[in-house]
C-alpha cells in the first residue's frame, strides 16, 4: 500500500472532524505515502484508497462518489451509530497499519439507480403532501403486486437494511445478499408486510387513484420531485468498502444495534 496515492475525506461540519483529520494525515506521512485532504463537498477522483471522517451520512455520500472510480473508502466514525465506518479515534493508529500492512478486505456493496441517482443505503418514496399518507402502485417487472395506502416506501440494499428499513420493521439482510427490501411505511392496513426480492427485479412505483406528484430521498441526502411513475434498479457500480480483516458483521448487529442484548445490559 505504500506506493498508492491516498485521500482524506472529511466533513468540516462534525464536531472533531478538523483535529482527527490533522491525526490521520500525520499518522500517514509517518508512512512516507502521498496524501490529499479532501471537503467531502469537493471530492475528486484519482485516488487509490480514501479514508472518510465523519458520521454514516458521510460516508454514503463519499462511497456512492468513489463506487464510479472503483476506489476503496474506509470509515472513521465521528458520529452517533458509526455503522459503516471500520474505525475510531481512538483506534486511529492501530487501523491505519492494518491498512498499510494489507490487512484488509474490499467489500463490493449492491447500489441502487433512480435515473442518474445513486443510493447506497435506500431511495425512499413519499406523497408531495405533508402529513398525510398517500397511494401507491407497485409493480415489479412490470406485473401489479400491490396497492399501499402508507406514509411512504423504502427500497433498501442489504447495506441499508439496518437503517431506515429496520426502523420501519423491515428485516436485517446480510451485506453481501443479492437482494432489495421493500419496505412500506406506517401502512393503513395489516396486510402490507415487507418484501425481500432478488436484486434483478426491477421495480416501479406509479400513482394511485388521485395521487400525482411524489418526492425521492436518496440515502436521505438527495431529494427530487416527479409527475411520473418512478423506477428503481439495480446499479451497474459498487460501493467499495474497505473493512479490516477482523470485522464481521454480527459483531456489528451486538456492538451498534445490541442484537440479542437484554435491556438490563445496555448502558
Amino acid at each position: 500500500m505504500k506506493n498508492k496515492i491516498f485521500a482524506i475525506a472529511y466533513n468540516p461540519q462534525i464536531e472533531r472532524s478538523l483535529s482527527v483529520k490533522i491525526k490521520l494525515e500525520n499518522i500517514l506521512k509517518s508512512y512516507n505515502v502521498n496524501v490529499d485532504v479532501l471537503n467531502i463537498d469537493n471530492l475528486k477522483s484519482g485516488y487509490d484508497f480514501v479514508f472518510v471522517i465523519g458520521g454514516d451520512g458521510t460516508i454514503l455520500k463519499t462511497a456512492r462518489f468513489y463506487s464510479k472510480c472503483s476506489t476503496p473508502v474506509f470509515g472513521v466514525n465521528l458520529g452517533r451509530l458509526g455503522f459503516l465506518s471500520q474505525s475510531s479515534e481512538a483506534d486511529l493508529e492501530k487501523s491505519v497499519k492494518q491498512i498499510m500492512d494489507n490487512s484488509f478486505v474490499v467489500e463490493d456493496r449492491v447500489m441502487l439507480r433512480y435515473e442518474n441517482s445513486l443510493a447506497l443505503n435506500d431511495f425512499v418514496v413519499k406523497g408531495s403532501t405533508t402529513g398525510r399518507t398517500s397511494r401507491f402502485t407497485l409493480k415489479i417487472n412490470g406485473k401489479p403486486v400491490c396497492d399501499y395506502l402508507a406514509d411512504g416506501i423504502i427500497i433498501s440494499t442489504p447495506t441499508g437494511s439496518t437503517a431506515y428499513g429496520l426502523s420501519a420493521g423491515g428485516p436485517v439482510l446480510f451485506p453481501s445478499l443479492n437482494a432489495f427490501v421493500v419496505v412500506p411505511i406506517c401502512p393503513h392496513t395489516l396486510a402490507a408486510r415487507p418484501l425481500v426480492i432478488p436484486d434483478n427485479e426491477i421495480i416501479s412505483i406509479s400513482a394511485c387513484g388521485c395521487q400525482k406528484k411524489y418526492v425521492i430521498s436518496a440515502d436521505g441526502q438527495e431529494y427530487f420531485e416527479t409527475l411520473s411513475d418512478i423506477t428503481i434498479q439495480k446499479s451497474e457500480y459498487h460501493a467499495k468498502l474497505a473493512l479490516l480483516d477482523n470485522a464481521d458483521f454480527y459483531s456489528i448487529l451486538r456492538d451498534k444495534l445490541h442484537w440479542g442484548v437484554s435491556p438490563a445490559h445496555i448502558k
